[in-house]
Protein backbone atom coordinates (compact mmCIF):
# COMPACT_ATOMS: atom_id res chain seq x y z
CA UNK A 1 0.00 0.00 0.00
CA UNK A 2 1.47 3.52 -0.64
CA UNK A 3 1.95 5.58 2.02
CA UNK A 4 -0.13 8.53 2.73
CA UNK A 5 1.41 11.83 1.43
CA UNK A 6 1.54 14.34 4.58
CA UNK A 7 -0.66 17.72 4.45
CA UNK A 8 0.40 20.12 6.08
CA UNK A 9 -2.69 22.88 7.05
CA UNK A 10 -1.95 27.09 7.39
CA UNK A 11 -3.48 30.09 7.65
CA UNK A 12 -6.86 30.78 6.10
CA UNK A 13 -5.77 33.87 5.08
CA UNK A 14 -8.15 36.69 3.05
CA UNK A 15 -10.63 37.96 5.07
CA UNK A 16 -14.60 36.06 5.52
CA UNK A 17 -17.63 37.23 4.26
CA UNK A 18 -19.62 39.99 5.98
CA UNK A 19 -22.18 36.84 6.76
CA UNK A 20 -20.02 34.97 8.75
CA UNK A 21 -20.75 34.72 12.79
CA UNK A 22 -18.08 35.99 14.65
CA UNK A 23 -18.35 33.11 17.26
CA UNK A 24 -15.25 30.94 17.36
CA UNK A 25 -12.86 28.93 19.51
CA UNK A 26 -10.51 32.06 19.81
CA UNK A 27 -9.30 32.51 23.46
CA UNK A 28 -6.97 33.72 25.51
CA UNK A 29 -6.27 32.78 29.50
CA UNK A 30 -3.77 32.78 32.25
CA UNK A 31 -3.16 29.23 31.47
CA UNK A 32 -3.14 28.30 28.18
CA UNK A 33 -4.52 30.11 24.51
CA UNK A 34 -6.17 29.40 21.24
CA UNK A 35 -5.73 31.14 18.24
CA UNK A 36 -7.82 29.26 15.57
CA UNK A 37 -7.47 29.53 11.98
CA UNK A 38 -10.22 31.27 11.12
CA UNK A 39 -8.47 34.33 13.08
CA UNK A 40 -5.13 34.22 10.69
CA UNK A 41 -6.29 36.70 7.92
CA UNK A 42 -4.29 39.52 6.13
CA UNK A 43 -5.21 42.39 8.41
CA UNK A 44 -3.34 40.65 11.50
CA UNK A 45 0.30 39.86 9.10
CA UNK A 46 3.16 41.22 10.50
CA UNK A 47 6.33 42.17 8.31
CA UNK A 48 9.95 42.30 9.79
CA UNK A 49 12.84 44.78 8.13
CA UNK A 50 15.61 43.04 5.85
CA UNK A 51 12.90 40.76 3.75
CA UNK A 52 11.35 41.38 0.61
CA UNK A 53 8.52 39.58 -0.30
CA UNK A 54 7.48 38.20 2.93
CA UNK A 55 4.08 38.75 5.99
CA UNK A 56 3.91 36.52 8.70
CA UNK A 57 1.52 35.53 11.30
CA UNK A 58 3.28 36.13 14.78
CA UNK A 59 1.39 33.56 16.98
CA UNK A 60 3.59 33.54 20.00
CA UNK A 61 6.05 36.09 21.57
CA UNK A 62 7.56 36.41 25.10
CA UNK A 63 4.80 38.67 26.75
CA UNK A 64 3.86 38.70 30.11
CA UNK A 65 0.84 36.43 31.19
CA UNK A 66 1.71 34.41 27.48
CA UNK A 67 4.89 32.66 26.04
CA UNK A 68 7.67 32.68 28.11
CA UNK A 69 10.45 31.27 26.16
CA UNK A 70 10.05 31.67 22.47
CA UNK A 71 8.61 32.91 19.60
CA UNK A 72 6.89 31.25 16.38
CA UNK A 73 5.85 33.01 13.32
CA UNK A 74 4.00 32.03 10.22
CA UNK A 75 6.29 33.24 7.18
CA UNK A 76 4.57 33.39 3.97
CA UNK A 77 7.39 34.42 1.09
CA UNK A 78 6.16 35.51 -2.41
CA UNK A 79 8.08 34.46 -5.45
CA UNK A 80 11.57 35.11 -5.17
CA UNK A 81 11.38 36.49 -1.58
CA UNK A 82 13.48 35.90 1.36
CA UNK A 83 16.17 37.58 3.68
CA UNK A 84 19.87 37.73 3.72
CA UNK A 85 20.29 37.98 7.14
CA UNK A 86 16.63 37.00 8.68
CA UNK A 87 18.50 36.59 12.66
CA UNK A 88 19.69 40.14 14.22
CA UNK A 89 20.19 38.47 17.94
CA UNK A 90 23.53 36.05 18.08
CA UNK A 91 22.10 34.80 21.00
CA UNK A 92 19.36 33.29 19.59
CA UNK A 93 18.58 29.59 17.95
CA UNK A 94 15.80 28.90 15.05
CA UNK A 95 14.33 25.92 13.56
CA UNK A 96 12.39 25.95 10.15
CA UNK A 97 9.94 23.57 9.33
CA UNK A 98 8.06 24.10 5.77
CA UNK A 99 4.65 23.34 4.86
CA UNK A 100 4.08 24.76 1.51
CA UNK A 101 6.25 25.62 -1.40
CA UNK A 102 9.96 25.27 -1.64
CA UNK A 103 12.68 27.47 -0.08
CA UNK A 104 16.52 27.25 0.07
CA UNK A 105 18.14 27.71 3.29
CA UNK A 106 21.54 28.65 3.06
CA UNK A 107 23.27 27.68 7.15
CA UNK A 108 26.92 29.01 7.56
CA UNK A 109 27.70 29.12 3.67
CA UNK A 110 26.33 25.57 2.94
CA UNK A 111 22.81 25.74 0.77
CA UNK A 112 19.80 23.45 1.65
CA UNK A 113 16.98 22.88 -0.58
CA UNK A 114 13.67 22.24 1.46
CA UNK A 115 10.44 20.89 0.77
CA UNK A 116 6.98 20.27 2.55
CA UNK A 117 7.77 18.22 5.58
CA UNK A 118 11.71 19.37 5.91
CA UNK A 119 13.21 20.48 8.95
CA UNK A 120 15.96 23.03 9.74
CA UNK A 121 17.90 23.65 12.99
CA UNK A 122 20.30 26.52 13.12
CA UNK A 123 22.33 26.98 16.29
CA UNK A 124 22.57 30.64 17.58
CA UNK A 125 25.22 32.92 16.55
CA UNK A 126 25.56 30.66 12.92
CA UNK A 127 24.74 32.85 10.10
CA UNK A 128 21.99 31.84 7.48
CA UNK A 129 19.89 33.31 4.99
CA UNK A 130 16.35 32.03 3.33
CA UNK A 131 14.99 32.33 -0.73
CA UNK A 132 12.16 31.50 -2.17
CA UNK A 133 12.07 30.03 -5.60
CA UNK A 134 8.86 30.42 -8.46
CA UNK A 135 6.10 29.39 -6.20
CA UNK A 136 4.48 30.74 -2.75
CA UNK A 137 5.97 29.36 0.31
CA UNK A 138 5.33 28.85 3.79
CA UNK A 139 7.40 27.57 6.59
CA UNK A 140 7.32 27.63 10.64
CA UNK A 141 10.24 29.61 12.36
CA UNK A 142 10.51 29.36 15.69
CA UNK A 143 13.34 31.45 17.72
CA UNK A 144 14.47 31.08 21.43
CA UNK A 145 17.64 32.34 23.15
CA UNK A 146 20.32 29.39 23.72
CA UNK A 147 20.40 28.73 27.26
CA UNK A 148 24.69 28.06 28.05
CA UNK A 149 25.33 25.32 30.15
CA UNK A 150 29.18 25.37 30.79
CA UNK A 151 31.03 22.15 29.30
CA UNK A 152 28.08 21.84 26.36
CA UNK A 153 29.09 23.23 23.07
CA UNK A 154 26.36 24.28 20.78
CA UNK A 155 23.95 21.58 19.14
CA UNK A 156 24.99 21.06 15.32
CA UNK A 157 23.03 21.82 12.17
CA UNK A 158 20.31 19.45 11.93
CA UNK A 159 18.94 18.96 8.48
CA UNK A 160 16.23 16.65 7.93
CA UNK A 161 12.51 15.98 6.21
CA UNK A 162 9.80 14.02 8.24
CA UNK A 163 9.22 11.77 5.81
CA UNK A 164 13.12 10.14 6.37
CA UNK A 165 12.28 10.02 10.27
CA UNK A 166 10.12 6.82 11.34
CA UNK A 167 8.02 7.99 14.08
CA UNK A 168 8.38 6.19 17.82
CA UNK A 169 5.12 5.16 19.33
CA UNK A 170 4.22 5.61 22.84
CA UNK A 171 4.54 2.89 25.18
CA UNK A 172 1.56 1.03 25.86
CA UNK A 173 -0.65 2.87 23.42
CA UNK A 174 -0.63 0.16 20.73
CA UNK A 175 0.85 2.65 17.83
CA UNK A 176 -1.88 4.95 18.39
CA UNK A 177 0.34 7.76 19.89
CA UNK A 178 3.54 8.65 18.17
CA UNK A 179 6.35 11.10 18.09
CA UNK A 180 8.52 12.37 14.77
CA UNK A 181 11.47 13.59 16.89
CA UNK A 182 14.05 16.12 14.60
CA UNK A 183 16.12 16.44 18.19
CA UNK A 184 17.68 13.25 20.04
CA UNK A 185 15.80 14.17 22.73
CA UNK A 186 19.31 12.41 24.85
CA UNK A 187 21.35 15.31 23.67
CA UNK A 188 21.60 18.10 26.55
CA UNK A 189 23.04 20.68 24.01
CA UNK A 190 19.51 21.00 22.82
CA UNK A 191 17.26 23.56 25.05
CA UNK A 192 14.19 22.93 23.31
CA UNK A 193 12.70 20.27 21.14
CA UNK A 194 10.77 20.33 17.89
CA UNK A 195 8.60 17.36 17.11
CA UNK A 196 5.54 16.32 15.69
CA UNK A 197 2.87 14.54 17.08
CA UNK A 198 0.92 11.89 15.36
CA UNK A 199 -2.63 10.22 16.86
CA UNK A 200 -4.15 7.63 14.93
CA UNK A 201 -8.53 8.37 15.26
CA UNK A 202 -9.56 7.37 18.35
CA UNK A 203 -5.98 7.87 20.17
CA UNK A 204 -5.49 10.00 23.08
CA UNK A 205 -3.44 11.61 26.19
CA UNK A 206 -5.45 9.40 28.75
CA UNK A 207 -4.15 11.18 31.63
CA UNK A 208 -4.10 15.45 32.23
CA UNK A 209 -0.54 15.84 31.48
CA UNK A 210 0.76 18.93 34.22
CA UNK A 211 4.86 19.69 33.81
CA UNK A 212 7.72 22.17 33.71
CA UNK A 213 7.76 22.23 29.80
CA UNK A 214 5.83 25.25 27.89
CA UNK A 215 4.42 23.95 25.13
CA UNK A 216 3.43 25.71 21.23
CA UNK A 217 1.12 23.33 19.47
CA UNK A 218 0.25 23.81 15.60
CA UNK A 219 -2.38 21.63 14.31
CA UNK A 220 -1.21 20.73 10.81
CA UNK A 221 -3.86 17.99 9.94
CA UNK A 222 -7.11 16.36 11.15
CA UNK A 223 -8.80 17.45 14.51
CA UNK A 224 -9.40 16.21 18.14
CA UNK A 225 -10.95 17.26 21.36
CA UNK A 226 -7.78 19.35 23.39
CA UNK A 227 -8.22 19.86 27.58
CA UNK A 228 -6.87 22.93 28.11
CA UNK A 229 -6.53 23.75 31.95
CA UNK A 230 -10.16 23.20 32.93
CA UNK A 231 -11.94 23.61 29.23
CA UNK A 232 -12.49 21.18 26.95
CA UNK A 233 -11.78 22.76 23.30
CA UNK A 234 -12.24 20.97 19.83
CA UNK A 235 -9.19 21.99 17.52
CA UNK A 236 -8.53 21.08 13.87
CA UNK A 237 -6.01 22.21 11.39
CA UNK A 238 -4.26 25.27 11.02
CA UNK A 239 -5.24 25.93 15.06
CA UNK A 240 -2.22 27.40 17.46
CA UNK A 241 -2.51 26.47 21.36
CA UNK A 242 -0.04 27.86 23.77
CA UNK A 243 0.27 26.50 27.28
CA UNK A 244 1.84 27.61 30.28
CA UNK A 245 4.14 25.90 32.50
CA UNK A 246 1.82 23.25 34.68
CA UNK A 247 -1.37 23.83 32.52
CA UNK A 248 -3.10 20.51 32.43
CA UNK A 249 -3.12 18.65 28.98
CA UNK A 250 -5.10 15.85 27.30
CA UNK A 251 -6.92 15.07 24.38
CA UNK A 252 -8.42 12.56 21.72
CA UNK A 253 -8.59 12.59 18.50
CA UNK A 254 -11.98 12.48 16.85
CA UNK A 255 -11.61 12.78 13.38
CA UNK A 256 -11.48 10.25 10.52
CA UNK A 257 -8.21 10.47 9.76
CA UNK A 258 -4.70 11.04 12.01
CA UNK A 259 -4.48 14.29 14.69
CA UNK A 260 -1.17 15.62 13.99
CA UNK A 261 0.70 18.75 15.41
CA UNK A 262 3.85 20.39 15.32
CA UNK A 263 4.83 20.56 18.81
CA UNK A 264 7.68 23.27 20.70
CA UNK A 265 8.48 22.49 24.38
CA UNK A 266 11.69 23.84 26.31
CA UNK A 267 13.73 20.99 28.07
CA UNK A 268 16.78 20.22 29.79
CA UNK A 269 17.53 22.94 31.48
CA UNK A 270 17.68 24.29 35.50
CA UNK A 271 14.00 26.53 36.38
CA UNK A 272 15.87 29.60 36.38
CA UNK A 273 15.45 31.23 40.33
CA UNK A 274 15.39 35.21 40.79
CA UNK A 275 16.89 37.38 42.05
Amino acid sequence: MTAKTPTYAGPFAGLPPQTDLTTDTATFTEAYAVIPASTMRDIVTSFLPGWTGMRMWMIARPLSGFAETFSQYIVELQPQGGSDRPEDDAGVQAAIFVTEGAITLTIDGQAHDLQPGGFAYIPAGLAWSVRNGAETARFHWWRKRWQAVEGLEKPDVIVANERDIAPIPMPDTHDSWATTRFMDPTDMRHDMHITIVTFKPGGSIPFAETHVMEHGLFVIEGKAVYRLNRDWVEVGPGDFMWLRAFCPQCCYAGGPGNFRYLLYKDVNRHAPIWK
